[in-house]
């Protein structure tokens, strides 16, 4: 099996093994005993299956409030996530409940705002069950813009990007080859493959969102390139595709997990093995190709495995480890362009949260997350905020 696979694959049984809650589905949930440390505060934890649970997705931040999805949740008889909003006081409200079947099923993904619309993926669900597009707005109309079938891509687990109202996305499988593609939609649901991944020197299984730097997009691929470590790839919005680096493995890191973030030009990233320690990597890499680890995860208390990509804010980069830190719960961690890095927070499981899995956002002063674990008797995660 593919870390990738047996990663996602251990987060899906380990969130089945929770006892569900109740059945109903409340419109609001009131935040429940924050708990706090320092510059930490636990603004919310998910005590129940219907406030949904597993919350992978990244939180947008928009009109004072933060949006996000949960890859699980439901009634009593379903569990297919929700989108959720969040109040910076810890309220929440579910927006909307999947599911399954045409409605999609599973968003692993979280949401990103065009014009006042949010929009977003689930991996599974839509007409053949190989994960959707959909739209919805503020007030929790939702509307499926696109089901996968394979051919035009399957399983797409990355957040969409907006270019001048033209979505552009990734998906983990299909396309000709079978091995993930990069595609271009409307936002009425028009789609267009741009790239099928080849596996081999052409990179495989793409995870990560894409990023637009001076008119080309940039991402990654999970596995493929000359050493099957995973790759660094551009491609413009006609489809041209180019490798820019194949991870060599060992210390110069194994497996790009988290998205690419642009500082004046140059990408930046983690993966998740490799490094001194085995435990991951932050990377730096220029757009002609040259590659350079600026940190090695895994010494001493320092964070593991950074699922997380890294977040640019006043000049500094912030992320998450999944593992690692004082109490082996993870991490939230600053470092600077040059590589310069601090544990700002370890997690301590319980009510604090355990297994930060999404990138972190940055607002107003602070960064927002959340964990897939913790929070309480029910194990179901939390959102959180550290105040800078």
């Amino acid at each position: 099996m593919k870390r990738a696979d047996f990663i996602f694959c251990s987060l899906v049984l380990a969130a089945c093994s929770r006892t569900p809650g109740a059945s109903a589905l409340p419109p609001f949930t009131p935040n429940q005993s924050k708990t706090s440390s320092s510059n930490f505060e636990t603004l919310f934890r998910f005590t129940a299956r219907t406030d949904g649970h597993v919350p992978v997705g990244v939180l947008l931040p928009l009109n004072g409030v933060f949006f996000g999805t949960t890859y699980f949740a439901g009634n009593a008889n379903t569990s297919h996530g929700v989108v959720f909003e969040i109040t910076t006081s810890g309220f929440e409200t579910i927006l909307h409940l999947f599911k399954g079947k045409s409605d999609g099923l599973g968003p692993y993904a979280g949401l990103i705002d065009v014009n006042g619309t949010l929009y977003g993926t689930t991996q599974e669900g839509g007409k053949h069950h190989l994960g959707t597009v959909y739209a919805i707005t503020t007030a929790g109309s939702e509307k499926v813009l696109l089901s996968f079938g394979g051919a035009n891509g399957s399983y797409p687990r990355a957040n969409l990007l907006d270019v001048n109202g033209v979505l552009y996305g990734t998906t983990y499988f299909g396309g000709s080859h079978g091995y993930g593609t990069v595609f271009s939609m409307t936002t009425a649901g028009a789609e267009t493959v741009l790239h099928s991944f080849k596996a081999g020197t052409d990179g495989s299984e793409p995870l990560d969102p894409l990023i637009l730097v001076k008119g080309k997009l940039y991402g990654t691929t999970s596995r493929g390139g000359a050493n099957d470590d995973g790759t660094v790839f551009a491609i413009d919005t006609n489809g041209k595709e180019e490798i820019l680096y194949s991870f060599k493995g060992g210390k110069d890191g194994i497996e790009p997990f988290g998205g690419l973030t642009s500082v004046n030009g140059t990408l930046y990233g983690t993966t998740f093995y490799g490094g001194a320690y085995y435990k991951g990597t932050a990377y730096k890499i220029t757009t002609a190709g040259a590659e350079s680890v600026v940190h090695s995860f895994g010494s001493g208390t320092d964070g593991a495995a950074p699922t997380a990509g890294l977040t640019l804010y006043n000049g500094e980069l912030y992320g998450d480890t999944e593992r690692g830190g004082a109490n082996g719960k993870g991490t939230i961690y600053e470092i600077s362009p040059s590589g310069s890095e601090s544990i700002l927070y370890s997690f301590t499981g319980g009510d604090s949260g355990d297994q930060p899995y999404a990138d972190l956002t940055a607002s107003d002063g602070a960064l927002y997350g959340t964990t897939l674990f913790g929070g309480g008797p029910k194990n179901f995660g939390t959102a959180f905020r550290f105040s800078l």
